[in-house]
């Protein structure tokens, strides 16, 4: 679930209970949603109401605006095998042509510290338009795998994928600190490194029969520190490129419960997209509290294709 980066939208006071803490933004979903033809998509505005998906708190998305649909696919039946995280990447050689010298940010969602720190990640900060929780716990599977273990093994192999081009990486934390970073310091990392491209991974957590990715982009918002005006345009490019590179690889389908069949939603509510003044989006790689999806993400050899994919879109959004 984008951590503000995972569950979606208007603001309102953040309940402190104990299952809150654990499944924040991630107890629910009720969708409204308009059904739409490919050809109709352009210039809709969808208004959807949910209760459980999105990341930096636990409210729903205030507004999903669909955009051209990405390649379809079928998802393949992965392994179900345990996390692990991928060898320590090798020192990259030094770029040339388009990639030289560019600068990718990579923010693995949430922090699997978090859990413990309810009170600290509780606290409000200050996301320009309005003020939201410092972070969220993120969601599991139902066997109890976390979605700060899935969005940091991701990341570390997107750093390698990345790495290997000949980009700069930085990761905006590795579950190095004991809760965090806010959201408004994981935007901060990447606006301060000058970030050619920024990425915040996550997965969603809603109920069964919810399936499939999709690119959270930023809306156009002005209010105090927030001004998205700059990279609406140069975020939905990176958000599309994404969305077809990594279906083709992981065989995923756009989600059928929001975004109206095209995989990508556009929310106004996510302090870390708010607050950004680089090229940014969020990637919510699959459901995982559905059985099939959750297969798949707690899969190491799926989470390889799904770096991949982020990867191969990063990729040819800089230009290589």
């Amino acid at each position: 679930m984008p951590y503000d980066d995972s569950p979606p939208s208007p603001e309102s006071a953040s309940s402190v209970s104990t299952e809150r803490r654990w499944f924040a933004r991630r107890s629910g979903l009720a969708v409204g949603a308009a059904v739409l033809a490919p050809t109709a998509l352009a210039g809709w505005v969808l208004v959807q109401v949910t209760t459980g998906a999105g990341a930096d708190d636990a409210r729903p998305p205030r507004i999903v605006m669909p955009a051209a649909s990405p390649t379809d696919g079928t998802a393949a039946t992965p392994s179900s095998a345990p996390a692990e995280g991928p060898a320590k990447s090798p020192a990259a050689a030094p770029a040339k042509g388009p990639l030289a010298g560019k600068t990718v940010v990579i923010d693995p969602g949430h922090n699997t510290g978090n859990f413990k720190h309810a009170s600290e990640i509780d606290k409000k900060v200050d996301i320009g338009t309005n003020r939201k929780e410092c972070d969220t716990t993120g969601t599991t599977t139902n066997s109890g795998y976390m979605e700060a273990e899935f969005t940091l093994d991701v990341s570390r192999r997107l750093r390698t994928a990345l790495e290997a081009k000949g980009l700069k990486v930085v990761l905006t934390h590795q579950a190095d600190r004991p809760f965090g970073p806010c959201i408004d310091e994981r935007a901060r990392i990447g606006n301060e490194a000058a970030a050619d491209a920024v990425v915040s991974v996550h997965a969603d957590g809603v109920s069964e029969g919810n399936r499939g990715y999709h690119i959270i982009l930023p809306a156009k918002v002005k209010g105090g520190a927030a001004d998205t005006a700059k990279i609406v345009g140069p975020s939905r490019d990176l958000g599309e490129r994404i969305a077809s590179n990594f279906a083709r690889t992981t065989g995923s389908a756009p989600a059928n419960y929001l975004g109206g069949g095209t995989g990508l939603v556009v929310r106004d509510d996510l302090g870390g997209l708010n607050l950004s003044t680089q090229p940014k989006v969020f990637i919510e790689c699959g459901n995982m509290r559905d059985s099939k999806d959750a297969a798949l993400l707690t899969s190491p050899e799926w989470r390889q294709k799904a770096a991949q994919g982020i990867a191969d879109g990063i990729v040819g959004f800089l230009g290589g």
